[in-house]
């Protein structure tokens, strides 16, 4: 069963969908605790400040970036404001809040942009990841274990916005009839 901090959820699924202990949506999220948990697991991992490779800037960069091409505004807030309590760059904050390739192609940083770049290909064309879209990652000075950890990412951040959405949907329709 997920913990609470400060009376709230520890849960970021059950707090961006609005779950509340109790409800029949949190129960029958919690009857598979071990997927609740796990999904849990793998955002704190993934959003570790530890994590070599991809800093912590981009990847939520990334994450406010495919939570608005997606899109998904519980889930672009929630992101965006991550980026402001971190202090990530505001040019930066500003060409992924918008969303669009120009704004991106206006991104001083080569390597940030390469992620970008792919971000928006993986999320708006999957098959276009190719192995050429890879390439650009390296060549951008991206390691062999960023490139992994960004696709990771980008999975995740598929796989979040599906619950989220789906758990929203259930909630909405449990307080409404």
């Amino acid at each position: 069963m997920t913990q609470t901090v400060d009376g709230e959820s520890a849960d970021l699924i059950d707090r961006l969908a609005g779950l509340t202990p109790g409800s029949a949506t949190h129960a029958l999220r919690q009857r598979r605790d071990k997927v609740a948990v796990a999904t849990q697991q793998s955002h704190d991992a993934l959003f570790d400040p530890a994590i070599e490779g991809l800093t912590l800037a981009e990847r939520l960069l990334v994450a406010c970036y495919a939570s608005r091409l997606t899109p998904s505004a519980t889930l672009f807030a929630h992101y965006r404001e991550a980026l402001e309590r971190h202090g990530v760059d505001a040019a930066a904050r500003a060409a992924v809040e918008t969303g669009t390739p120009d704004d991106i192609a206006t991104i001083a940083d080569r390597r940030l942009r390469a992620i970008l770049t792919f971000t928006r290909t993986l999320i708006e064309n999957p098959v276009a990841g190719d192995q050429a879209a890879l390439q650009t990652l390296p060549a951008a000075g991206l390691t062999t274990p960023a490139v992994v950890v960004l696709a990771q990412l980008i999975a995740f951040l598929s796989y979040q916005t599906r619950v989220v959405a789906g758990l929203q949907a259930l909630h909405q329709l449990e307080t409404t009839t």
